[in-house]
Parts: structure tokens; C-alpha cells; sequence
């Protein structure tokens, strides 16, 4: 067994590592994470901004392929989001009814919705942005029926906004600066940016329910 196998079968792998998740599965493990974040109910948890812009400073110091890493991530990020539109489509409303569970929680469904209600259909492309958001929006849009036309328009405009953008910043980032010695602040910083739309969302929603 490859030392590849042998971490994931021990799974001493940290998923959430951006660096660490690269180095163990390489091109296959980035494209799997992005798809599976991007509309996959379990894929909530998994890095994703950190996760293109680490992928892009391993292009720039030669570890990863930098065009194929990029086409990839956009595949992978606009096949997550059919899936997930897919998903929704089929499930129905019955999702909204859905009991909390290990990987799965009532509050990511109406997050999701929540943007919705704000910004329509432009919530595909912004919520690739937003963790969490960015895997139940897919989801989410496939309940309410948006139609299909609409969806692939704004999926794929997100996919190439979010996958292709954001893995080439790190890859220009890796080329212009010593980005090993500043890649933990960066990283630190970009995951502190994905989080704060959500942190608005929840004092939002907390001084609506004080009105209320």
C-alpha cells in the first residue's frame, strides 16, 4: 500500500488542512473536496476558498499542474453544484422537514434560503464564497424550482468566478512573494474572510429575533 493509502486508511489526514490535504491525495484529493463542498451534504465541513488558493501556491512553486488544476477545480465546482440542484430538485421541500443529524443541520438549509430571499439568483455565485452556503445553495435552489436554464447560467459563472479565480491569485501570490513564509497568515486571512458573511448572517438573524 502507498503512503498515500496508508494516511487515509489510518486517517491521520487532516481534512481541514489545506497544505496537508494536498500533499497527501494531491490533483485527485483537491478535485473530489471542491466537488463535494460544492453540493454534497457532507462536503459542508471540508476547506474550500484556502483550499484553491494553497493549490495555487503548490503551482507556483511546481507541485501541482497550475492549467490543469484550474480547468479541473471549475469542472469539479460546476459538476458539484448540478449534483446538488439534482439532489434538491428530487427531495423536494421534504428537506425542510429533514431531522438534524451528524452532517446535516435545519439552520444550513435556511441560511441558504435566507440569501435567496436577499439576492435571488445571484446567490449561486455569491454563495461560493460563503462557507457552508456554498454547499446548501445548490441544494436549496433545486427546492425552490429555479429554473434549470437559470442555474447552469449562474453555476457556471460562479464556478469559473470561485474555481478559477481564486486558485489563480494563489498561483500569482506563489510567483511574485516568499509564499512559504507567509502562506499560514494568508491562508489564516482568507478563512477569516469566509467566515465573516456568516457571522453578519447569524447577528442578523439574532436581532430580527429580537424584534420579533
Amino acid at each position: 500500500m502507498s503512503n498515500d493509502g496508508r494516511r487515509l486508511a489510518s486517517g491521520s489526514v487532516d481534512l481541514v488542512d489545506p497544505e496537508k490535504l494536498l500533499e497527501a491525495f494531491g490533483t485527485i484529493g483537491l478535485l473530489l473536496v471542491v466537488f463535494a463542498e460544492s453540493g454534497l451534504l457532507i462536503g459542508f465541513f471540508l476547506p474550500g476558498d484556502s483550499l484553491l488558493f494553497t493549490a495555487g501556491v503548490f503551482a507556483a512553486r511546481g507541485d501541482l499542474n497550475f492549467p490543469v488544476i484550474a480547468v479541473g477545480c471549475f469542472v469539479a465546482a460546476v459538476a458539484g453544484d448540478q449534483v446538488g440542484y439534482a439532489f434538491g430538485n428530487r427531495v423536494g421541500p421534504a428537506l425542510f422537514r429533514r431531522p438534524d443529524s451528524r452532517f446535516f443541520r435545519q439552520d444550513y438549509v435556511h441560511k441558504a434560503q435566507s440569501y435567496f430571499d436577499r439576492y435571488g439568483a445571484k446567490t449561486i455565485v455569491l454563495a461560493r464564497f460563503v462557507p457552508i452556503v456554498r454547499t446548501f445553495a445548490p441544494i436549496v435552489a433545486g427546492v425552490g424550482s429555479m429554473r434549470y436554464r437559470t442555474f447552469v447560467t449562474y453555476n457556471v459563472l460562479g464556478g469559473l468566478i470561485w474555481g478559477v479565480g481564486v486558485t489563480t491569485l494563489g498561483f500569482a501570490l506563489g510567483n511574485v512573494i516568499d509564499i512559504d513564509k507567509y502562506l499560514l497568515p494568508v491562508i489564516a486571512g482568507i478563512v477569516f474572510l469566509s467566515v465573516v458573511p456568516v457571522l453578519i448572517e447569524i447577528r442578523r438573524e439574532r436581532r430580527k429575533n429580537q424584534v420579533h
